[in-house]
């Protein structure tokens, strides 16, 4: 259960710029972070394509769409750039410049860290990347996670020493300094969300706008049935995590634990388990079925992951983890349009359709 917050361009001038912007950190304050507001220039072309409510719009310089954040009125680009900086060291730090700026210059204007990163300094790497790159700060929107934060007690979790107050009235007063302009949730149950928005509504604060969630073929009830429900009701959009479910979706795993794979890595032993479980067997023999249907299609397997995930209700942006640039490409490279055709395909090779409790009554 985290909080993520997106950071946008607001009183530049002030104290708490930037942590996050200039590589400068104050003492024990992870919510002084400046970044910036999206990129919604006039003139954008409209598409008919995605859902009416979501405002889908392609940008006028590259083919990237845009969606607004829930019922927000913050555009961010339907494919954002997550996991960042995960690890320390200047090989790190140089693939992650390459890939911000492959990303930026395809018209990714989302970039996704936390905190808890390369050992609590991926905030202050990419800040220094922004400022060597020169991007004009009203052009992109950074989004952060907090929750794990230091080793001591205090340095973790949602409390008031960690974040200023409990939770809402935290983020309220973060918004109302200047830090960020947005706040979401990230894991946190339609339950949770629900009570945050009460508790704003109640007080008179500011409620979330989206929810960090994973998504994928095989982790569909929470973004399909539950979110979209708090779509309607309360503005909450989805940005979506891992497309890919760790790469399992790409195959690599279909022959084994390769040795330079995520699940052979330390730390990853839950993984590989679940790789070689009666489960993931099973998910990797419908894996190979949707391979055939990608070639069919005339995409990769990834590609049509990721175009699966952008076709749900309510999803304002899918993170991309990539590791490399050729990773990056492909995911970049996703297939414009999903058929009713292909979603009726893919939905009967998977086989685990949910249902909303309307859709069970009827």
């Amino acid at each position: 259960m985290q909080v993520s917050f997106a950071c946008t361009e607001h009183n530049l001038k002030s104290r708490s710029e930037d942590r996050l912007c200039s590589g400068q950190g104050s003492n024990g304050n992870y919510m002084t972070q400046g970044s910036v507001k999206t990129r919604e220039g006039p003139g954008s072309r409209q598409t008919p394509q995605g859902h009416a409510h979501m405002k889908e719009a392609i940008g006028r310089h590259t083919s990237m769409k845009y969606r607004n954040l829930g019922k927000s009125g913050l555009r961010v680009s339907c494919l954002g750039l997550g996991e960042l900086v995960l690890k320390a060291g200047e090989i790190f730090i140089s693939m992650a410049e390459n890939l911000m700026a492959i990303a930026y210059e395809n018209g990714v204007n989302l970039f996704d860290t936390a905190e808890v990163y390369a050992s609590g300094r991926a905030e202050i790497t990419l800040g220094n990347i922004i400022k060597k790159k020169g991007w004009r700060r009203s052009s992109f929107v950074i989004t952060t996670k907090i929750y794990w934060g230091g080793q001591a007690e205090t340095e973790r979790g949602l409390s008031r020493k960690h974040i200023i107050e409990e939770i809402v009235r935290a983020m309220t007063f973060v918004i109302n300094q200047g830090m960020a302009m947005y706040w979401g949730t990230s894991r946190w149950s339609a339950m949770e969300i629900m009570e945050a928005y009460s508790v704003a509504r109640q007080f008179n604060l500011i409620p979330p706008v989206c929810e960090q969630a994973e998504y994928h073929y095989f982790q569909r009830d929470k973004v399909e049935v539950q979110l979209p429900e708090l779509y309607h009701k309360i503005g909450v959009g989805a940005m979506t995590w891992s497309p890919l479910a760790c790469g399992l979706i790409t195959g690599k795993y279909s022959d084994g634990v390769p040795e330079c794979s995520r699940a052979a890595m330390k730390g990853y032993q839950w993984l590989k388990e679940r790789v070689n479980s009666e489960e993931g067997r099973r998910q990797l023999a419908k894996i190979k079925e949707l391979h055939l249907l990608a070639d069919r299609l005339g995409c990769t397997a990834a590609q049509l992951a990721i175009a699966w995930c952008l076709r749900s209700e309510g999803v304002s942006s899918v993170l991309l983890g990539v590791s490399n640039t050729d990773q990056l490409l492909e995911n970049l490279g996703i297939l414009s349009q999903m058929t009713p055709q292909t979603i009726t395909e893919i939905d009967a090779l998977l086989g685990n359709k949910p249902h909303s409790k309307k859709e069970s009554r009827a």
